[in-house]
């Protein structure tokens, strides 16, 4: 009776670490370690020991597609079941439910409209938060927010509150573009937002109080899409001043992925300030800056070549 217990807990559990239908191989490979576990301290730490093997096998650590035995060397149709962990580790990072597996042992899942339905379906469960989350992160580096550490003498209002809310509202944006079937203009020009009260109170903007954040219209300001938010701005920028380079970098090299070659050598610095001392607006400081031969010449080139 234990025995046939053990087997089916290992079953459930191996079904959804190999993500895939359990065999009596796989059951085969189990059952010593539940013996020596049962043998040692009982049932539990039978249990224990299977538990713990399936967690070091291939088939839980590594996504395994295998070719078709056939295979030319040409595309062929993922099955079922690899499709399911595609779907499942791509939407929600983490593996697939049991109506998805259901579905892909049934040999269902590659038809396009049982295929259409189960991403709509797995779209609307919280868990595909996970591909805006990683999709923003990896994409758009936001990540690095975590990273940046603005200068106190210069930015004394910033914090981890304000951090971890730059991060909140560029992930709320990005699922709302996502989940409303947005052009992919409106990253740029979209007039709205996700505040909260402490963002709010950052970007100057009245009447929103809490922490919960909601959408907010950006009327009225000259704040539009990635570029007006502020997780955006602080990677783009310097500890102690913003840097419109680095942000002409970001959007060639994340935005439309054409790269800018490397600046020429021997490029001063920015300056700050004019030969007479005179602090430089960060306009001011650019112009200065094109001025020089080298750097103008790199700024006539093209929008992709970059002098810093």
């Amino acid at each position: 009776m234990a025995n046939a217990c053990a087997d089916q807990i290992f079953t459930t559990l191996a079904q959804r670490a190999y993500r895939r239908p359990v065999t009596e191989a796989d059951l085969e490979i189990l059952r010593p370690f539940y013996e020596e576990g049962r043998s040692e301290a009982g049932f539990e730490r039978g249990i224990q020991r299977g538990l713990e093997r399936i967690l070091v096998s291939p088939e839980f650590l590594f996504r395994i597609e295998r070719d078709p035995a056939d295979l030319d060397g040409g595309p062929y149709t993922v099955r079922d079941l690899e499709l399911a962990s595609r779907l499942s580790f791509f939407l929600w990072s983490s593996i697939p439910d049991d109506e998805l597996l259901d579905v892909a042992v049934s040999g269902q899942l590659s038809v396009p409209s049982v295929l259409r339905g189960q991403v709509e379906r797995m779209m609307a469960d919280p868990r595909a938060r996970a591909l805006v989350n990683n999709f923003a992160e990896q994409w758009l580096y936001l990540r690095d927010v975590t990273e940046k550490e603005p200068d106190p003498g210069f930015f004394p209002g910033f914090d981890e509150n304000l951090r971890q809310a730059f991060q909140n509202e560029t992930e709320l944006f990005i699922d709302s573009v996502l989940r409303e079937d947005g052009q992919v203009t409106e990253l740029l020009s979209a007039d709205y937002t996700f505040l909260n009260e402490r963002l709010a109170k950052h970007y100057g903007i009245p009447h929103v109080y809490g922490s919960h954040f909601r959408r907010v219209s950006l009327d009225g300001t000259e704040r539009r899409g990635l570029l007006g938010q502020g997780g955006i701005l602080t990677l783009t920028s310097y500890a102690t001043r913003t840097s419109p380079v680095l942000r002409g970098k970001w959007i060639l090299e994340n935005l439309l992925s054409s790269p800018p070659p490397p600046p020429p050598p021997d490029i001063p610095s920015l300056a700050e300030t004019t030969d007479e001392g005179e602090a430089l607006s960060m306009r001011a400081a650019m112009e200065k800056h094109r001025s020089i031969r080298v750097c103008k010449l790199s700024f006539s080139d093209g929008p992709t070549r970059v002098c810093a």
